[in-house]
This record gives structure tokens, sequence and C-alpha cells, in this order.
């Protein structure tokens, strides 16, 4: 999966938005209901890396792969930053969106929960 058929995977979930932020913080962000679930850097040097929540163990199990970070500032959220997403199998990598997907909608209040879905 490259960097546009994830951004069209996130598009396409369900309520999901994208907002792009304009400099200095040059972010494509994806949210449900206003909260965030993965963001892409937009400028260099960091161009296309992708950023999303994960699972206390699976953050462990990520950043001890090559191309794999904490990711800037949310890392002690458990966010991660892939530097190339073309690396990960597609399979993996929707998982991986899917989870920080239901995470962010599970965040939301049960009535803006009912809204969205």
């Amino acid at each position: 999966m490259d960097t546009e058929q994830l951004k069209a995977h996130c598009a396409s979930l369900p309520g999901a938005d994208s907002l792009l932020h304009a400099p200095p913080v040059n972010v494509l962000s994806y949210k449900i209901g206003g909260k965030t679930f993965g963001y892409f850097k937009t400028s260099a040097p960091e161009q296309w890396r992708f950023s999303f929540r994960a699972t206390p163990d699976r953050f462990l199990e990520l950043t001890g792969m090559p191309g794999v970070k904490p990711a800037r500032y949310m890392g002690r959220y458990h966010w991660v930053t892939i530097v190339d997403v073309s690396r990960f199998q597609e399979d993996y990598l929707v998982e991986l969106v899917q989870w920080s997907y239901d995470k962010a909608f599970a965040s939301l209040p049960k009535s803006r929960q009912r809204e969205l879905r």
C-alpha cells in the first residue's frame, strides 16, 4: 500500500474527515467526530510520514521495527510514526489504522457515535 492508497483508505472510513493544516503545521489529518486517528506530515524532510495511535503492546512491537519510531510529541500517548508506509503489508497497515479509528470513535460521546453511524 502506498501513500495515496493509504490516504484513500483513511478517507473512506465511515464518518472520516480530512483536514489539511497549512504552514507551519503542514499536516494532513484524518478525524472521526473531531478526534484524530491518523495524520501525514506534508512538508520536507518528513513528507508523507504517517502517524497513528496503537495499543501499548503494539507500540512496543512497532517501535522495535526499522522505519518506525514514536510520534513526535505524541509518543507518550502510544502514537507511532511510519517513515515509509509502502514497506508494510497492506492488511497489517489496514488493521493498525482500523484500531486507531475505532479508538477515536469510542472516545466520542454515545450521542455523537449514534449520529456518525
